[in-house]
């Protein structure tokens, strides 16, 4: 059970009967969030719309409510969307959740899929495609753009092994990715809301399970592998 922010462990409420559709946006950027806020209205009206810009907001909400859906930016202020997803289904394991998210590549989603996400969507997806995803997902099926889709089943086709990142841990990997995008340790921390030496540990770990000597050979690796933040 997840704890209060007070600490303290809290019971579950459940929907009551005829309530209104209500999904729950995860999303640090306010104008991101008034877009979403701006294409759901327009297809579901009376819908109830919750924000939460940081992990422990989107817990608190995940407690307070019963929610129908859940969209969630995998690159979360302040913590790792791949991880606040294990901890929102620990506890609500049926509850549909949408990736959305400007990292379009494969190995984004084969993380989130695996984690328990829906569906997979990019932010510069046209509208009418995050209406259809929220529908896919809320008649309880599963969703990923025509474009992905075909890059997962040539991947899936080709890779017989796994290329070294996919055995990272996924607080390895999200370090990973800030690391191959230039940012520095301190940097990463305070993201993260980490010591340096958390995040220093974490570098150590990935250099030694990638078999690589420093952060310019995570940083061309990221690249190459298009898992740059």
């Amino acid at each position: 059970m997840l704890p209060r922010s007070d600490g303290h462990p809290r019971q579950l409420r459940t929907k009551m009967p005829g309530q209104a559709l209500r999904i729950l946006t995860i999303e640090s950027r306010a104008i991101v969030r008034c877009g979403i806020r701006y294409v759901l209205a327009s297809k579901f009206p009376g819908l109830v719309l919750g924000e939460a810009a940081t992990p422990q907001e989107a817990l608190d909400a995940v407690w307070k409510k019963d929610w129908d859906l859940i969209l969630l930016d995998i690159s979360l202020l302040g913590g790792s969307g791949i991880e606040l997803l294990n901890e929102v289904k620990k506890v609500r394991p049926k509850l549909p959740v949408l990736i959305l998210t400007m990292s379009s590549g494969v190995p984004f989603a084969i993380r989130a899929f695996k984690a328990g996400a829906s569906g997979y969507l990019t932010l510069d997806s046209p509208a009418e495609i995050l209406l259809q995803a929220v529908d896919r997902l809320l008649a309880g099926g599963k969703f990923i753009s025509p474009t992905l889709s075909e890059e997962l089943a040539v991947h899936i086709a080709s890779d017989t092994t796994g290329p070294p990142h996919e055995y990272l841990s996924d607080r390895e990997f999200e370090v990973l990715r800030l690391i191959g995008s230039g940012r520095t340790v301190g940097e990463i921390a305070e993201q993260l809301h980490l010591s340096v030496k958390t995040i220093s540990t974490y570098r150590a770990r990935i250099l030694a399970k990638m078999a690589m000597r420093n952060n310019a050979s995570l940083m061309q690796y990221s690249i190459q592998n298009n898992l740059v933040a």
